[in-house]
């Protein structure tokens, strides 16, 4: 088949993929407001606007936007201008919720970044900032799984067709000389898609043998009698790789750019508190997701896989261009142009107001 057919079969696939029902916008679930973001007294709307809708994934690894919110740091920096969360499973439907004007900013991983962009000829959205790295683990069964090796002929689940763990795992079982079909998953090693709420189960049950997954569900897995096989951040420089990053909608950062402004300065901030109150930060991450989901994690699973994520303001551009690299040699993506992808400029200015070091792009920014 021709990678421009196996590009559109992908893609759509992944667009197919079900979203959940947000009343409000018709995607994504509303985050619950636990009293801690109200509008301060005598506080003003940023550039006259009324509301910014901010969207995010009930994951540890996209912990700036739990504690950011869970702390009322994000509607403090704003101002008056309200805050609106919206939680989402999966990558596709938020950047559906982006291109729908439901979201005007979001905490995303690198796939639907690149996917997004480049679908869009590089016309709806910017990456603006980084948020986490790591916090991504093969976790197996140990008793159907001893080594690397043992992998071969196993049925490993990734979260989706196309998502950044799925790419991840096709281009490391590519570079142990093993074949899959990137569309049905099929080859050398079987590849399920699960969606990371059911595969804890599918993992008791023995329906799966292992799953390349982020936290919490690595550490969920690992609680039922997994073993982690593989940390990823161990296959990259210096350990780190981009996990979560931050987009906006161009429109948006046009006509609002010092709403972004803020946004990006609360995230700084949140970060800064996160990196200095390790234990607080995770427990207030734990009290974020209770809030969205109704139950909070047990501490066998929160603890680990917290102490696997790191957060930075970083995007760590150099790695998102070498995802895109390992997407295009699994065949779920052409060779993409990412030059503009990045509009850092925003975050540097941040950045330098706080007195940190800035950040590149690695050549991909606005020309």
């Amino acid at each position: 088949m021709p990678a421009s057919s196996a590009l559109r079969r992908s893609l759509a696939a992944i667009a197919a993929l079900p979203l959940l029902t947000l009343a409000a916008c018709g995607y994504g679930s509303e985050a619950k407001d636990d009293g801690a973001a109200k509008v301060a007294a005598g506080a003003k709307k940023i550039e006259g606007l009324d509301t910014v809708k901010i969207g995010y994934f009930g994951n540890l690894t996209h912990g700036t936007a739990l504690v950011g919110f869970q702390k009322g740091i994000f509607q403090k920096a704003l101002g008056a201008t309200k805050v609106e969360p919206a939680v989402f499973n999966a990558g596709p439907s938020e950047i559906e919720a982006l291109n729908s004007k439901s979201i005007d900013i979001g905490w995303i991983g690198p796939s639907p970044a690149i996917n997004g962009y480049t679908k869009s000829a590089g016309k709806n959205l910017r990456i603006i900032g980084g948020s986490a790295s790591g916090g991504v683990k093969l976790v197996v069964n140990p008793d159907k799984i001893k080594s690397l090796k043992d992998v071969k002929g196993k049925r490993i689940a990734t979260p989706q067709l196309g998502n950044t763990q799925d790419v991840a795992f096709l281009n490391w079982a590519a570079d142990q000389g093993w074949k899959v079909d990137p569309q049905s998953g099929k080859g050398d090693v079987t590849v399920v898609r699960s969606d990371n709420k059911v595969t804890p189960d599918a993992f008791k049950a023995g329906s799966i043998d292992g799953a390349w997954v982020p936290e919490p569900t690595a550490s969920k897995l690992v609680a039922e009698g997994g073993k982690v096989l593989l940390d990823e951040s161990t296959l990259w420089p210096d350990k780190k790789f981009v996990i979560t990053n931050i987009i906006v909608r161009q429109d948006f950062l046009k006509e609002h750019p010092k709403v972004v402004e803020a946004v990006l300065k609360a995230s700084v901030e949140t970060n800064k508190w996160i990196n200095a109150n390790p234990d607080a930060a995770k427990e207030a991450a734990n009290k974020q997701l209770e809030a969205d989901s109704g139950k909070a994690l047990p501490a066998d699973v929160l603890d680990p896989a917290w102490k696997s994520i790191r957060f930075t303001d970083d995007p760590l551009a150099s790695t998102l261009n070498t995802e895109a690299e390992h997407a295009v040699k699994a065949g779920l993506l052409e060779k993409p142009d990412l030059k503009g992808i990045y509009d850092l400029v925003p975050l540097n200015k941040v950045l330098k107001a706080e007195g940190e070091p800035t950040v590149d792009d690695a050549g991909l920014g606005v020309k």
